[in-house]
């Protein structure tokens, strides 16, 4: 894999005849080598420095594709950064991540300041919920101040507005220091519509697939070779030279590869090499709706070498059973059977037909595999996708009594994945997250118009906020004051009691699926047993009819009572972790 040396200039531009960059000001042309690379050996590369391109003589001067700071925005000169620079010894050794609590937050709205500086004191409150891991939404350098980040196109810069590569490295150092591993979500299936200068340097797409977004990354066309080593720079560019302990990779199902070798395994082997070279543990994880456990198979068995998955079929299973809806890809799911399925096999669409995509769909999850386990898939009651995808950005709680949200939460984080929480969550948080986006005008306005028209086509009725209006990123932004208000310290509470006894029991937080059993007591109660243990959730909203026998009860959340004959019941929603009592 071709990198360029730190402290000197140099580019892969196989589309141009000649390379000019301009530096501070002053020009130079730059030497033609092999491959397509142009390089600037008598000129070093000093910090600081403000750099750009010009290919062929023709304007505009564009920024650098392996650029590390674009400090003025996508359009702008890049700036040098030494990457040797962006480490802080902290005496970090890493952990491996698989089994434990993940915590997904966007930068620009966990905090009002939306910066890492502003995140760094925050990192006190996730420690104290009981997380081992933050999980960053994208900060690749995007268009505009605030946005998602899915729509970056300076896939080895940091985004400007959240502080730079020297914020994250602060950022990066701070949680290492209070035992939190970062990771960090990258988006290697597309570019974003503005700024991505890519295709003029060389044939980073290809018209011989194409994706949601148009053209794919070109992965196993003429010139892949070096679009894959770009794609493999910039994670090791996150991983080796900043630090960080995992990449959470998104929508892997668009990196259409049809090479010897797909991408994703290509990356998992060097991973594997790099995590020689630092001495830590470090995660892939996928993103993927096709529901195929060879994501997780190492790549000698001819699998992809994910550490990790999204589970997607867990989120539907529990979402649909706890509050009814029905509609889009939950239409499969809701039933208590459904929800059974997916915590004991992870996926209801395993072979069989979906409903929503009108095709078979998936292969099943082999409980007894030798190659991955149930801290192989990634579980979630929420996240960006599934609170920000909706038309108003609301989060499952807002239309759900206490108890049922608790009853829910209980069986994601005390399930046999690995769980996680997005930001807020933990405490019932009343801001919704909406999209939010800060394009240039024209651009801007389709956007708004296309979501507009996009939940109109699905028929819902709500009013769609305005992706490009400020007020709508405004209203995401995090309110931590409110976490000391009762009802919200009571689900803070709930949460901490159940990460900690994950933490302490290993029944619970056992990856073996064949200790996983799902019993449905009723259409609206299962009780999840975890090895000694067990989950009652309930979704109400009537009483517990016929509760479980317990010679113990660790945790509760609800109306519980307890029988003479060691029953517990529910008066309505709830969740009680108990031991049950002994058959006979």
């Amino acid at each position: 894999m071709t990198r360029r040396e730190p402290g000197r200039y140099a580019v892969w531009a196989p589309s141009a005849r000649e390379v000019e960059i301009r530096i501070d000001g002053a020009l130079h042309r730059m030497t033609a080598s092999a491959d397509g690379w142009f390089t600037l050996p008598d000129v070093p590369a000093v910090p600081g420095a403000r750099y750009a391109f010009r290919l062929d003589g023709q304007e505009p001067w564009l920024p650098d594709p392996r650029s590390l700071s674009q400090p003025d925005g996508v359009h702008a000169d890049s700036e040098v950064v030494d990457p040797r620079a962006l480490r802080q010894e902290t005496g970090w050794q890493g952990r491996s991540l698989r089994g434990r609590v993940l915590y997904e937050l966007h930068l620009g709205t966990f905090t009002r300041e939306g910066t890492f500086e502003a995140a760094i004191p925050r990192l006190d409150e996730l420690v104290d919920l009981g997380v081992d891991a933050v999980q960053l939404m994208p900060i690749a350098t995007f268009p505009g101040e605030r946005g998602w980040g899915y729509d970056g196109v300076g896939l080895y810069a940091t985004h400007a507005a959240y502080g730079g590569p020297t914020g994250l490295a602060r950022f990066v150092a701070a949680a290492h220091r209070r035992g939190l591993a970062v990771v960090l979500d990258v988006v290697h299936n597309h570019l974003g519509p503005a700024g991505n200068h890519l295709g003029r340097f060389g044939p980073y797409f290809t018209d011989e697939h194409h994706t949601p977004w148009g053209s794919a990354v070109n992965l196993d066309q003429p010139g892949s070779r070096q679009v894959r080593d770009f794609l493999l720079g910039s994670a090791r560019q996150w991983l080796v030279e900043v630090g960080l302990d995992g990449l959470r990779l998104d929508a892997v199902h668009e990196l259409h590869d049809d090479s010897a070798q797909h991408v994703l395994a290509e990356l998992a082997e060097a991973v594997a090499d790099w995590e020689t070279e630092t001495g830590r543990p470090l995660a892939l994880i996928a993103e993927s709706d096709r529901n195929q456990p060879g994501t997780v198979t190492p790549t000698a068995r001819g699998g992809l070498g994910m550490d990790m998955q999204w589970a997607d079929d867990v989120h539907h299973g529990v979402h649909a059973w706890i509050t009814g809806e029905r509609q889009g890809y939950y239409v499969d799911f809701g039933s208590a059977a459904a929800l059974a399925q997916v915590l004991e096999r992870v996926f209801l669409h395993a072979g069989t037909v979906s409903t929503f995509r009108d095709r078979v769909w998936g292969a099943p999850v082999d409980p007894a595999s030798e190659h991955y386990d149930a801290h192989s898939f990634v579980t979630f009651l929420q996240n960006h996708d599934q609170v920000g995808n909706r038309a108003t950005g609301d989060r499952i709680h807002h239309g759900l009594e206490p108890g049922a949200h608790a009853a829910a939460i209980a069986l994601i984080l005390l399930g046999p994945g690995t769980p996680m929480l997005f930001q807020g969550e933990e405490w019932a948080a009343s801001t919704p997250f909406a999209y939010f986006t800060d394009h240039e005008e024209e651009l801007g306005r389709l956007v708004s118009a296309g979501r507009v028209e996009e939940f109109a086509a699905m028929g819902w009725d709500e009013q769609v906020p305005d992706p490009q209006a400020a007020s709508t990123h405004e209203a995401s932004i995090l309110q931590w004051a409110e976490r000391e208000l009762p009802a919200h310290a009571r689900m803070l509470d709930w949460y901490r009691t159940l990460i900690a006894l994950r933490h302490a029991h290993p029944d619970l937080h056992d990856p073996d699926l064949r200790r996983t059993r799902a019993e449905i007591l009723a259409e609206p109660t299962v009780l999840l047993h975890r090895g000694e243990l067990a989950v009652l959730a309930h979704r109400g909203p009537g009483p517990l009819e016929a509760g479980p026998r317990a010679s113990e009860v660790l945790a509760s959340f609800g109306k519980v009572h307890r029988a003479a004959d060691g029953a517990v019941q529910l008066e309505g929603p709830g969740a009680v972790v108990l031991r049950p009592t002994p058959a006979g």
